[in-house]
């Protein structure tokens, strides 16, 4: 229920004295109220008003109507200028107080009520007043009227008038003190941009909007919103320079107005009230948040023109209601996620409800993420834990995957997985990204030291001979070869050059296997064997040169570090004795057969005259005395050169 008070001056009272006093009231007025109100009971008439009006000139004067709280009641006060009192003096007024509990305003605007049926123009005749079971609103200034009277008023434009005058009284809710006032002759005029405000804000915030439509001290006034005349606030304006003030007669002012008044504006530009119901949904004007909540707001109605700044307030906002967010946004904030900036998509990601998450990662990925300055180490990684999702967009899944690869070890392998996977993948909607070529190239960044033997066989474990892996297993070769065959005989690499020639013969990567085998063989074989895996070696063919070069020069090595023979006969009978410096030509027979300083083996072959002698026999003495040496890595140990690619030629006898 709602309490009345009239106030006026009057002869008699209920209290028996003359003068200014409450005439009639409600009976079982709660304790305090009477004394909550009387601070409010004044009024002065312009200073530009008639002194002695007549009853036409009356009904000009502006009519007050408050509203604030008094220990936590709403008030609603009433002020009519009358004119004379009991005695012929003027001076007088009445006023007609409302103090209800807070439930009866529930849904309301206090502005709706300037208009109200309850209001009495004069003090009743008798003490008592009826309660008022509820408060109705007047039809003058309900939204759709006030909508359509926006649209025609002036001067000026009418909606940078408002967004600017919702900033100002945004300003002062927030930070709690502070006026804005709003300057015209006409108090119906306030009143209407009054309301106007009020419906902007949610009921909560609106209900914490005090105001008053008409005072003669706006530098006094303890309302956030004071109306008062061109005349009063000319006399006030320069004692009251802390407070925002509007001349609704001229108009806005120079200035941007922030988003949100922006938003609010373009509400009521297009009578879109349900606008406004969502905008207080997100956040009320006095909330810092504001800001990210009309961004929201103008994202869900595909307004491309948001900032990064105040896409940034928008995802400080998701951040900090989460859950409380309504439905209806992260529905509609779903398809706008493309044109988003990447931090606030993946705000919207983070803190969207489970069923919509996959949703929005998709439109990260085929939107802001295609932008290759926003992928930050950061960000590459929180696109990772989504690998799967990025497949349907190689041109970001390849700079991710190798940002990832790159940076973590432990990934390579499950990345590199990531990257084949990519391969045939649908590029029509960039016609000028080459899939094989970044994947490559990727590859070759993720693996910048090649991978290990037993990466290798990881890899092939999980992927098989894919073509790609080619370039790699190659490159594993070569580093495993530095320096002169190093790493060649590991059993690893070994077994992992068996498993390559076996599952990928063709190609460079399956040559180059041949080749760790042939090394394999060089260097554990007899005589014979030794010969013509160096035979091999050294007629790599369309295998990797450096590999080649490198093997070739450490079996040499090792061979020349096999000790030599002492004796001079072969250790099988031979059909042939061997004769130190015998030219004869015939098969080779003895493979085990010392050679001498200048051996020339009785089996040894005759070779053109463009070839270097070579022993048939294959023993280590041939491959270190008869072979001429070429420049490169590695040294013979008793010479100082190695020799050429274009004689490195090796003919093998018989085992």
């Amino acid at each position: 229920m709602a309490w009345q008070l009239h106030y006026t001056s009057a002869r008699r009272g209920p209290t028996g004295r003359a003068g200014f006093q409450f005439v009639a009231e409600t009976p079982g007025l709660p304790d305090g109220v009477r004394a909550g109100v009387t601070p409010y009971l004044a009024y002065r008439p312009p200073p530009d008003a008639p002194l002695s009006p007549d009853d036409r000139e009356l009904a000009l004067f502006p009519v007050s109507l408050l509203y604030d709280r008094v220990d936590g009641r709403p008030l609603l006060l009433r002020c009519r200028y009358l004119g004379r009192d009991y005695s012929g003096r003027y001076g007088n007024f009445f006023a007609h107080a409302v103090v209800a509990e807070p439930e009866e305003l529930e849904g309301l605007r206090p502005a709706e009520l300037w208009h109200a049926a309850h209001w009495t123009p004069s003090p009743a005749t008798r003490s008592v007043l009826d309660p008022l079971d509820e408060l109705t609103p007047g039809a003058a200034l309900d939204p759709e009227a006030l909508a359509a009277w926006l649209a025609v008023s002036g001067p000026g434009d009418p909606y940078a008038l408002l967004a600017q005058l919702v900033d100002a009284v945004a300003g002062v809710l927030g930070r709690g003190h502070g006026r804005v006032v709003l300057v015209a002759d006409d108090v119906e005029l306030i009143a209407r941009w009054i309301a106007v405000v009020s419906y902007s804000l949610p009921v909560e915030a609106a209900a914490r909007l005090s105001f008053v439509t008409y005072t003669a001290d706006p530098d006094g006034a303890a309302q956030r919103l004071v109306g008062t005349t061109p005349a009063i606030w000319a006399a006030a304006q320069h004692h009251a320079s802390h407070a925002s003030a509007f001349d609704l007669h001229r108009g806005p002012a120079g200035g941007r107005a922030s988003r949100f008044a922006r938003t609010v504006a373009d509400c009521w530009r297009a009578a879109d009230l349900g606008g406004l119901d969502a905008l207080g949904e997100l956040a009320p004007p006095d909330d810092p948040a504001r800001e990210g909540a009309a961004a929201l707001l103008a994202l869900c109605r595909g307004d491309a023109s948001v900032t990064a700044g105040e896409e940034g307030a928008a995802a400080a906002l998701l951040a900090r209601r989460r859950a409380r967010i309504p439905e209806w946004v992260w529905r509609d904030l779903v398809p706008a996620v493309p044109s988003m900036g990447l931090d606030l998509a993946l705000a919207v990601h983070a803190h969207a409800p489970a069923g919509l998450r996959n949703a929005v990662l998709d439109g990260v990925i085929a939107g802001p993420a295609t932008d290759p300055a926003v992928l930050t180490p950061a960000n590459c990684d929180l696109l990772y834990a989504h690998a799967e999702r990025l497949r349907a967009v190689p041109a970001v899944a390849v700079p991710v995957l190798a940002s990832v690869g790159r940076r973590h070890p432990g990934r390579r392998i499950a990345v590199t997985g990531e990257l084949l996977r990519l391969e045939g993948a649908d590029t029509a909607s960039d016609a000028a990204y080459n899939t094989a070529s970044d994947i490559a190239g990727a590859l070759r960044e993720v693996w910048a030291a090649p991978p290990s033997a037993g990466e290798c066989a990881d890899l092939l474990d999980a992927h098989g001979p894919h073509p790609a892996l080619a370039e790699l297993l190659s490159r594993t070769f070569t580093r495993l070869a530095f320096p002169g065959g190093k790493d060649l005989a590991d059993t690893a690499t070994l077994r992992l050059a068996e498993r390559v020639r076996a599952i990928m013969p063709e190609g460079r990567a399956g040559r180059d296997a041949a080749l760790v085998q042939a090394y394999g063989k060089a260097i554990t074989g007899g005589p014979a064997r030794a010969a013509r895996a160096l035979e091999e070696i050294a007629s790599p063919g369309a295998a990797t040169r450096q590999l080649a070069d490198e093997a070739f020069a450490g079996a040499a090595r090792r061979l020349l570090r096999r000790p030599r023979r002492s004796g001079r006969s072969c250790s099988r009978p031979c059909p042939r004795p061997c004769a130190p410096g015998s030219a004869s030509a015939g098969p080779p027979s003895c493979p085990d057969a010392p050679a001498p300083a200048a051996p020339r083996c009785a089996a040894a072959r005759s070779s053109s005259a463009t070839t270097s002698s070579r022993s048939s026999c294959g023993c280590a003495d041939a491959a270190s005395a008869n072979r001429p040496w070429r420049r490169g890595r590695g040294r013979r140990p008793d010479a100082g050169s190695r020799p050429s690619s274009s004689t490195r030629t090796w003919r093998a006898g018989p085992s």
